[in-house]
């Protein structure tokens, strides 16, 4: 039976990381292999850990955890001098970026936190944490959301 037309050019995210690690298997390229497996074993945990199947929004979080925790880890290290451990984290930190949506811009960030505060009429800081649930969904893995909570706080103080 053949795939339909507009079906088989949407891969969803869960088999394009199948596919990578396939293809690094096929590659005997053991770094990007062990990276992609780390990731889907963080996958299939919280997979397990919460009795669903995770839809390409929830993979986006799982892997921005992993980006977080690599950042941290990247800081520690290299604060220890242990510069082939950051190297590894640095490496591992590129496989994991391939696979998040394309970032947005600070232009682009701006206008949805603007959209978002007149959105909810915010009035002031007691209001932040509506306005961050609104954006939450839109910006979650294009954006870095320590930021577009630093930009929504400075916007709500004026």
């Amino acid at each position: 039976m053949k795939p339909l037309p507009h079906l088989a050019s949407t891969v969803n995210l869960k088999q394009q990381i199948s596919d990578d690690m396939k293809a690094a298997m096929r590659a005997r390229d053991n770094r990007r292999r062990d990276a992609v497996r780390l990731l889907q074993a963080a996958v299939k945990q919280r997979e397990v850990d919460e009795r669903i199947e995770l839809d390409d929004a929830s993979l986006v979080a799982v892997i921005e955890k992993m980006l977080k925790q690599r950042r941290d880890s990247i800081a520690q290290f290299e604060a220890a001098n242990r510069h082939d451990l950051a190297d590894a984290e640095k490496y591992e930190m590129t496989v994991l970026q391939a696979y998040m949506p394309a970032a947005l811009g600070d232009a682009e960030v701006e206008e949805a936190v603007n959209e978002a505060i007149s959105a909810v009429g915010a009035a002031g800081q007691q209001d932040m944490g509506r306005v961050m649930a609104v954006l939450k969904p839109k910006l979650s893995g294009r954006a870095d959301m320590s930021k577009v909570s630093a930009l929504v706080r400075t916007r709500l103080l004026l």
